[in-house]
Parts: C-alpha cells; sequence; structure tokens
C-alpha cells in the first residue's frame, strides 16, 4: 500500500489525475469511480487534461434508491456536471435509483461489474470508514446490495440538500468484494474530519467495523491524503 501525503486536496487532485493518467497509458479501458466532494478536484484536472476517455468505460460505486437521473441530487446528475459532459466514456454505468425491485437491480449490477473487470477504482472514505455505501459489519465478500444508511452518514450527506429531511434513507452500492477485485484501488482523504478513519484504514485492526481497513489485504492501493488527513499517522 502506497500512502502519498499531499498539502491539500488541489494538489491531491492532481496527484490522483496523474494515476489516471498512468493506469490508461498502461492500456486501462474500465475505471471505477466515485462521488461526493472527494473527487471533484481529481475530476476538476481530468477535465482539464488530454484523456480521451471516449474508448473507455465507468462503472459508479453507488447512487440513492428513489432519485431519478436528472434529480440534481443524483449521482448521475452528480456525474454528468463534474465529468462526463466534458469526457465521455464509451459507456458509463451506474446504479438506477428509480427500481424499487432491489433484487433485480443488484443482481443486473453485480452482472456489469463481473462483465467488465475495473483496472482503477477511485474511492473516498467516510468518517465511520464506510467505502462506497458499505456501513460498518458489512462483510468483506459483500456484493451489490441495497443498503440502509447510516444517520451519521445521512447528517454526512445532509450539506448537499436543501433540506435533511430530503436526504434518501438507502442507496444501492457495490459491494466490499466487487471493490476488492479491481486491480488498483485509488483511494483519495480530504481533510481533519477524515483523519481518525485514515488512521484505522491504514494502521487499525482488519476488521467489518472499518470496511476500509480491508484494503490493507488489497495488493495494490494508493492512498492520496491532505496533510490534515495524514495527522494522526504515525508510521
Amino acid at each position: 500500500m502506497e500512502v502519498i501525503v499531499v498539502k491539500d486536496k488541489v494538489a491531491g487532485g492532481k496527484k490522483a489525475a496523474e494515476i489516471f493518467k498512468q493506469e490508461y497509458e498502461s492500456g486501462a479501458k474500465v475505471f471505477g469511480l466515485a462521488t461526493g466532494g472527494t473527487p471533484e478536484t481529481t475530476y476538476a484536472e481530468l477535465v482539464k487534461s488530454s484523456l480521451d476517455f471516449s474508448d473507455a468505460i465507468s462503472i459508479n460505486l453507488d447512487e440513492y434508491v428513489g432519485l431519478a437521473k436528472d434529480d440534481p441530487q443524483s449521482y448521475h446528475y452528480y456525474m454528468q456536471e463534474h465529468l462526463f459532459k466534458d469526457k465521455p466514456f464509451k459507456h458509463s454505468y451506474l446504479p438506477n435509483g428509480k427500481e424499487s425491485d432491489a433484487k433485480k437491480e443488484t443482481a443486473r449490477y453485480h452482472e456489469v461489474i463481473e462483465t467488465h473487470p475495473i483496472d482503477l477504482q477511485l474511492l473516498g472514505i467516510g468518517e465511520n470508514g464506510h467505502i462506497g455505501f458499505n456501513e460498518p459489519g458489512t462483510p468483506f465478500d459483500s456484493t451489490t446490495a441495497k443498503i440502509k444508511l447510516t444517520d451519521s452518514t445521512i447528517k454526512a450527506n445532509s450539506r448537499y440538500f436543501a433540506d435533511p429531511t430530503d436526504v434518501p434513507q438507502y442507496a444501492y452500492s457495490m459491494g466490499i468484494g466487487e471493490i476488492m477485485q479491481a486491480k488498483h484501488i485509488l483511494l483519495e482523504a480530504f481533510g481533519e474530519n477524515k483523519a481518525q478513519a485514515v488512521k484505522e484504514m491504514l494502521e487499525g485492526e482488519v476488521t467489518p467495523d472499518v470496511p476500509a481497513s480491508v484494503l490493507q489485504k488489497h495488493p495494490k492501493v494508493t492512498v492520496i491524503v491532505d496533510e490534515a488527513a495524514a495527522k494522526l499517522l504515525t508510521k
């Protein structure tokens, strides 16, 4: 596991974009993508870059259950605004938040991931150590599922909604077992509020209580953290 400490999230985004470029030039064709505040600087750098993803495939980690693709709070909308409108992929897969049949949708998405093995998977980390929407306690061999979000995750995401009560209670999320199948995992964490989770991920016990700790068992992980998120690291 390689840990890269940068000054701030802008520098982190530049470094992450360099890794995307290296992987693309090495033949990567399937990119696992994340949403939220963390990867915004990475996507901004990719938009400015000369990279052409028109022959590549993207597979997103998750989507809120109940939100349509054109809902401004959906991850479909987020990806369109932050990346796809400027850097379209040959095909972009995201969970269908409007599919009410969870068994059908999770089976469909699992098949997408199995059919298109991910070369580079981008991740963030929640304050409680979650990756994707895989909350503490999720088995390490989990596959795509409809997940009940914890109160802490709902609270953390409420800043994106005009009314906190509008935050969806459920999401479809790629499972930890599927994330671990990616050939290279790139995790970003910025800000002091992520420092404890980063410490537990990198230096703590490998336990489902800290879902991201499973990354210690992956053969190729790059972690980009800013100085604030790295402040509790001792190694």
